[in-house]
């Protein structure tokens, strides 16, 4: 499954920078494709986005990488919120 995330991830991130090159090279009078291609590569962003904080979570998970150092909320502290 990890590895079918990774795919995904790496096509989402291409589709986002080609049609993001598109949207932004796109003559100016063809809003039509500017916006097309803009909407294409948010999708792109998105997809890509959630394909990685999934990959992290799992490595992290699976102990493939160590966890990242955070201070725990108030409310899963010990003693609770004083």
């Amino acid at each position: 499954m990890q590895k079918l995330v990774a795919i995904v991830n790496v096509v989402a991130w291409s589709g986002f920078w080609a049609f993001g090159y598109l949207a932004f090279s796109a003559d100016i009078t063809n809003g039509g494709q500017m916006v097309t291609a803009a909407i294409l590569a948010f999708v792109g962003a998105a997809i890509g986005v959630v394909a990685y904080f999934w990959l992290v979570r799992h490595s992290e998970m699976t102990g493939y990488s160590k966890c990242s150092n955070q201070v725990p909320r108030e409310h899963h502290r010990e003693g609770g919120i004083v």
